[in-house]
């Protein structure tokens, strides 16, 4: 018995031991990440307390612990209004359009850079494309706006080919402000999402393709059954989390692009949360508007990962 007590501590001895060898061998990598865990938990974490917000009548004069108590009442009110329903509407769809002609675009963007040869002319392109991203959206909505004038470009070009009589009022045809939307969206971040793919593309084995060019294989087909089967995980872990995020669309593009007259297609639950709860001093319903996209969000990631692990294509965890 005796001994087996002593087997056990010695197992445990061992693997502390391990432990702390672990941490030495890799104290580098941990000094760097150490910054961004306290970031993380300082504006991530410590922040999920005001959550307590969404369950009170929360009154700024009174400290959080002085608040009075209504258990869900701020949920009820939030899934009575028809309004919530038509921001869920609008949120899940420009996500879902963005996502799709997103991820699209980045993928087909990236392997097109990955097949230029010309070094120069490539990175010229692929600095020219992460622009875009550093532009504020207050510049590229008023960009958007001017184009799609009833005197902008689009409608003088358009006329010059005789395709429409009559300028078109882009902005005042709710019908097609989502498409505007992801249109921007897409221009601006496209080149930045195509900076994962080009890196996943740069670690294919070169003799993968040397094979497929003595078999005669062209350069799509390369592309094809050669490129696009490598980079398959990060494209996976990559949709996982930006499905994670397909209700996190925020509310810049909207309320920046958005008039009077779209403002019904331009109401997302962000844009819903700042003008129905903040905007009217309902700080404990605009907290349970945060709270229902956090749980969404989860529940999403949840579903796409099990998903992706079934399928073969693997996970985020």
């Amino acid at each position: 018995m005796a001994q087996s007590d002593e087997l056990t501590i010695g197992s445990k001895k061992s693997k502390l031991g391990t432990f702390w060898n672990k941490i030495k061998n890799q104290k580098a990598l941990i000094l760097m990440a150490l910054p961004f865990v306290i970031w993380l938990f300082v504006f991530k974490y410590i922040p999920l307390f005001g959550w307590v917000m969404a369950f009170q009548d929360y009154n700024p004069a009174q400290s959080i612990f002085q608040q009075d108590w209504v258990g869900l009442k701020h949920f009820k009110v939030l899934f009575d209004e028809p309004l919530f329903y038509q921001a869920i509407k609008n949120t899940l769809g420009m996500g879902a359009l963005g996502l799709i002609f997103g991820t699209v675009s980045a993928i087909g963007f990236s392997l097109l850079i990955n097949e230029v040869r010309l070094l120069k002319f490539k990175r010229f392109t692929q600095t020219v494309s992460y622009l875009p991203h550093f532009v504020s959206w207050v510049i590229v909505a008023n960009i958007v706006i001017t184009m799609l004038s009833q005197d902008g470009v689009v409608n003088n070009l358009l006329m010059s080919l005789n395709i429409i009589d009559r300028p078109i009022s882009f902005m005042a045809k709710p019908d097609l402000f989502w498409g505007i939307v992801t249109v921007a969206d897409v221009w601006k971040e496209t080149g930045w999402n195509a900076i994962i793919y080009l890196a996943a593309m740069a670690g294919i084995d070169p003799q993968l393709y040397e094979a497929a060019k003595v078999d005669g294989a062209s350069r799509w087909r390369q592309m094809w059954h050669i490129t696009i089967p490598s980079i398959r995980p990060v494209i996976i872990v990559l949709l996982i989390l930006n499905i994670g995020n397909l209700i996190n669309i925020g509310f810049e593009k909207q309320m920046l692009l958005g008039n009077n007259i779209v403002a019904e297609k331009a109401l997302v639950l962000d844009l819903y949360a700042l003008n129905y709860g903040i905007g009217m001093f309902r700080y404990s319903f605009g907290t349970a508007i945060g709270i229902f996209k956090s749980v969404i969000s989860i529940i999403l990631i949840v579903i796409f990962n099990n998903l992706a692990k079934r399928t073969g294509d693997g996970g985020i965890y």
